[in-house]
């Protein structure tokens, strides 16, 4: 037996009373425009916003966005500038010097302009260790709350995922703001149209 075993055994043991869970609904903040507000939140805390034409092609919308970059990682199949897929590394420090990465978003959240980003990728590093990310959102993936957002996700066979909100950022070191300390220094949410 696990000293966790244990201690949870402990615990049941020493449980005099259970109370249920009081059933109270969770009504979370909702907006009259959740695309306006997903946009402005997502701007606020440091993000560009692309709204995709119509037919705009991926490789122009990235290109545009960062026409310095000379390695590309992504696993999105429409995605034809790609220089390295991270399905194909076989180590996640073999992403070191990644200048984009571009990875598709499942859901966006109106209430703070975080992207639900589901692990369907093998290096998960990508989203991490390079230094600009591309989030490519559905726009009917967008919703109002958190709430929302836990109740649409639908995990990857991998059971891993991550919310990203904006850059990385810290003013942890004697209050001076620093960009791109743990993660990429700079995030474009590109929105399309199904």
């Amino acid at each position: 037996m696990t000293y966790k075993d244990e201690l949870l055994e402990k615990l049941r043991r020493n449980t005099r009373k259970q109370y249920p869970m009081p059933d109270t609904p969770i009504n979370g903040i909702s907006y009259d425009d959740t695309l306006r507000q997903f946009v402005e939140m997502s701007k606020s805390v440091g993000s560009n916003v692309v709204m995709a034409k119509p037919g705009e092609n991926l490789d122009d919308i990235v290109r545009n966005a960062y026409p310095e970059a000379k390695t590309i990682a992504s696993n999105i199949a429409e995605l034809t500038i790609s220089t390295i897929n991270p399905d194909t590394v076989a180590e996640a420090k073999d992403l070191n010097g990644i200048d984009v990465g571009v990875v598709c978003g499942q859901i966006g959240v109106a209430e703070n302009g975080c992207v639900w980003i589901p692990q369907d990728m093998k290096e998960k590093a990508v989203c991490f260790i390079s230094e600009y990310l591309v989030l490519v959102l559905p726009k009917s993936g967008i919703v109002n709350n958190m709430h929302e957002a836990y109740d649409r996700i639908r995990m990857p066979k991998t059971g891993l995922g991550t919310f990203i909100s904006g850059p990385s950022k810290t003013a942890d070191i004697e209050q001076a703001l620093v960009m791109g300390a743990q993660a990429a220094r700079g995030v474009t949410v590109v929105i399309r149209e199904e």
